[in-house]
């Protein structure tokens, strides 16, 4: 857009230029007499602010032309003068509205049912924009400044325009910024997010976006149930889309790339017709939280030319920072959070995000560009190819005011909780693979044969807060009996929530196969290796401890009926003690040392 005509009412048909023309066009407009009094004034301040819009862009493109170059104290010292500008500018808004609430006045209140208009909004507004959080902006529609304004505003060309809530919310955009910035950090410029009503909205968005009619997917074997239910009863059915999908029971990348070339076999008449390939994982998934090679199944992913999708809900960009990746080639194109789970944290909201690269998420309408993808070949994407246009524009799981500034709110302290359930979760993990008739599957536990992966691609080589136990016997051991087991599980309670999700500030449980993967067959759950005694444990922010007490008398009382020593095989009181201390004061002191240190604070 032209930032000369950028303010002017007439932007899309004025023939000026100059900061007075367009000042005197903009009064003769709005059938404001140029000669008097009230005309030269108003004349004279849009000329100065179409002056300032101009000095404003420079200021622009100056920051972002020297930012990368100037010292730590300069960059304060930047911030910090656009910072008061900002104020300067909200006061001269501040200043005109008491002479506009003064004419207001005798045109509206006159009007017999005057209170049904309700308050006018920009006269009590412009404070809020120096609200220390973001403001709920609970409404459905918007003012507009002008025809050719509003029509920009459709088109996706005036971002100051939300056109209506199940669309653009200010207080949801504040929170789609903030997530980016927590997940791309330096690279956060390249990202958009979009934010819906659920983390399976989200999912399906993102799907329904991309997949046509009897496209493939390759989809890791442990997602979750709900993902999987989409996947395999939604979009696989002949009477929707069709879609092929082929379930990778490995981890590693080398697991993958033998998938994606068998599944390019495979369907290879259908490759031929245009369709395409696309690759779905979640990392750490869920139940048991192994760790994928996210980096390498990008890559293998994008030597293909294909698109991945990564859900990494459980990992948070905490400890699973996917899309801080140096190399692009080792970026997910799209990432998937539930923002229900651990970023809101506090079990009272449902919401759910993608994020992408900008070209994949928006463009004004009739635009196009061509970028360079991943592995260096040039593609171009038509506006009408964006994830905004093509489904959330026209799509309703959009998230609303208040759910967004819920989840701003709780992910304040997500860092703070992931660090402390990720200690229980390991003291946790620990205590109960002693137990002999207790079978934990842990990629925190050096003896699971996730434990490299996870080392090697979560922050700190920490696991998620979410492993799983069952009392299936080993070799030296026989199984738990199934109704003494549903026994003992029915009686956790308090101690452990029996709850459905994750993510919430208490510990949570249940069982796999008879909830959140109840979708799945028989085969399937095997393949997935969910048993019938699979207990998914959620991790909380409790003590550790009073879970395993809990557990433990609990199974004096169940258990023990029929398999008699079954609750003396938990490790001893001092052993317990010790190992909760020695994994708390371990993982703190793993995360002080990965802090950076003063000095680079000060560069």
């Amino acid at each position: 857009m032209n930032k000369a005509t950028q303010l002017s009412p007439l932007r899309k048909t004025t023939r000026h230029e100059d900061a007075v023309s367009l000042a005197t066009e903009q009064a003769e407009h709005f059938g404001i007499d140029t000669h008097s009094e009230f005309g030269q004034s108003l004349i004279a301040l849009a000329t100065t602010l179409y002056t300032a819009n101009h000095h404003t862009h420079d200021l622009w493109a100056i920051t972002l032309d020297g930012l990368s170059d100037l010292d730590k104290n300069d960059r304060i010292a930047w911030f910090n003068a656009k910072r008061f500008l900002s104020f300067q500018l909200a006061k001269i808004l501040d200043n005109l509205q008491n002479p506009m609430r003064a004419t207001y006045k005798t045109i509206a209140t006159k009007n017999g049912h005057f209170a049904s208009k309700g308050a006018y909004p920009i006269f009590d507004n412009v404070a809020a924009i120096f609200s220390a959080s973001p403001v709920i902006t609970r409404t459905a529609t918007y003012l507009f400044a002008c025809t050719e304004w509003v029509e920009d505003a459709f088109n996706g060309r005036e971002p100051l325009h939300d056109i209506y809530s199940r669309l653009l919310n200010p207080t949801s955009i504040s929170l789609a910024n903030h997530i980016v910035d927590i997940e791309a950090g330096d690279m956060a410029d390249q990202y958009l997010a979009w934010n819906f009503n659920s983390g399976m909205a989200a999912i399906d968005g993102l799907l329904s976006h991309l997949l046509g009619r009897e496209d493939i997917v390759l989809a890791s074997r442990n997602i979750y149930g709900g993902s999987y239910q989409l996947l395999q009863d939604w979009y696989r059915k002949s009477s929707n889309l069709d879609i092929a999908v082929e379930w990778v029971d490995g981890y590693e990348a080398e697991d993958f790339a033998k998938a994606m070339d068998a599944a390019a076999n495979t369907y290879a008449d259908r490759i031929k017709a245009g369709r395409k390939i696309y690759v779905y994982l979640e990392s750490p998934c869920n139940p048991h939280g192994f760790v994928l090679d996210v980096a390498g199944i990008s890559r293998a992913t994008h030597e293909r030319d294909w698109t991945l999708i990564a859900d990494t809900t459980v990992g948070t960009p905490f400890l699973h920072p996917v899309l801080k990746r140096t190399d692009p080639m080792e970026r997910p194109d799209f990432v998937i959070h539930s923002y229900t789970k651990e970023l809101a944290g506090s079990g009272t909201t449902t919401a759910g995000v993608v994020i992408g690269r900008n070209e994949d998420m928006f463009m004004p309408k009739g635009d196009a560009v061509t970028t360079i993808s991943p592995n260096g070949n040039a593609r171009t994407v038509n506006w009408d190819e964006t994830l905004f246009w093509n489904v959330y524009y026209i799509k309703g799981a959009f998230l609303d005011a208040d759910k967004a500034f819920e989840v701003l709110n709780g992910m304040k302290t997500y860092e703070l909780r992931v660090m402390q359930k990720t200690i229980n979760t390991l003291a946790l993990a620990r205590i109960l693979n002693l137990h002999p008739d207790i079978n934990v599957s842990c990629p925190a536990l050096p003896t699971s044969p996730n434990y490299a992966l996870m080392k090697n691609n979560m922050r700190l080589g920490l696991p998620a807060a979410l492993f799983t136990i069952d009392m299936e016997g080993s070799t030296n051991r026989t199984p738990i009996d199934p109704d003494v087991f549903k026994q003992f599980f029915d009686m956790l309670e308090p101690a452990i929530g029996m709850q459905v999700s994750l993510g919430q500030t208490n510990t949570v449980a249940l069982c796999p196969a008879m909830t959140t993967h109840s979708e799945l067959s028989k085969d399937a759950l095997n393949r997935a290796g969910i048993k019938p005694t699979t207990l998914r444990i959620a991790v909380g922010l409790e003590d550790p401890r009073m879970f395993i007490a809990h557990m433990q008398r609990t199974a004096e009382i169940t258990i023990d009926l029929k398999h008699h020593d079954f609750s003396s095989q938990f490790p001893s009181p001092e052993e317990i003690d010790d190992i909760y201390r020695k994994t708390y004061l371990d993982v703190q002191q793993q995360f002080v040392e990965d802090l950076p240190s003063y000095r680079t604070l000060m560069q």
